[in-house]
């Protein structure tokens, strides 16, 4: 049967929250079945996929990147692979509350076929204030150019409609630019209050410089598309 959900999981080296992480989505998506679960290993060296063996469960698909990709690649991996037509995503370090799922996806249904994306926005966080402040700085910036009215783009909590992810032209960090480019397709972006949970395993991928400068170069990439894109199409078939 087809899965009415696909959650997509870009992970690397996340071996010690992946066990928990399965455990909470068996329970909470138990409303949305059928669903599927699409696990994206983006080069682990760790114990990721000995983890996953163990899960055995038959909503659970394992996708392996050979060797490392970035999260962006690893969630339009994830999202090819799919075979629902509405798609969450969640981070592998089991800092997003699955709980939250259930309501991004009732927020993206109410909206109707009008809405492509559904955004978590997080009211508390379990990074430390270094981290929070960068954030807060760059989502400032962000939403002064872009002019996409949502607070906080870096949450991995999203629900949107896979037809329109696969629309919109691929870069690395991707999906930090999500309302804005689901805007410039024509459709509207609904957002969700959540509470972020505590990193319990492993590290973080992202340094300071790493987000700074590679941050600057794709906001203006992302500016530039915006700007070059004129009119959406408005089409009607007739006969």
């Amino acid at each position: 049967m087809r899965p009415r959900l696909s959650v997509v999981i870009p992970a690397k080296n996340e071996a010690g929250s992946i066990g928990q992480q399965l455990s909470e989505l068996d329970t909470v998506l138990a409303p949305l079945a059928p669903f599927e679960v699409v696990y994206v290993v983006d080069g682990s060296t760790d114990e990721s996929l000995r983890e996953l063996a163990r899960a055995d469960r038959d909503w659970l698909r394992v996708i392996v990147h050979e060797e490392s990709c970035g999260k962006s690649a690893a969630i339009l991996t994830g999202v090819r692979a799919a075979r629902a037509d509405v798609i969450s995503t969640l981070d592998g370090d089991g800092q997003n509350d699955p709980k939250y799922v259930l309501d991004l996806v009732a927020a993206l249904e109410r909206g109707g076929p009008g809405v492509g994306l559904a955004v978590g926005q997080r009211t508390r966080r379990g990074d430390g204030r270094f981290k929070k402040l960068q954030s807060r700085i760059a989502n400032k910036v962000r939403s002064a150019i872009l002019k996409d009215d949502t607070r906080d783009t870096a949450c991995g909590h999203k629900v949107f409609r896979r037809d329109v992810f696969l629309a919109l032209p691929f870069f690395d960090s991707l999906h930090r630019f999500l309302p804005a480019l689901v805007k410039r397709e024509g459709y509207g972006v609904v957002h969700v209050d959540v509470v972020d949970r505590p990193r319990t395993a492993g590290t973080s991928h992202y340094g300071f410089f790493d987000r700074l400068w590679s941050g600057i170069l794709d906001l203006f990439g992302v500016w530039w598309l915006i700007r070059r894109r004129k009119r959406v199409p408005r089409i009607r078939y007739d006969g």
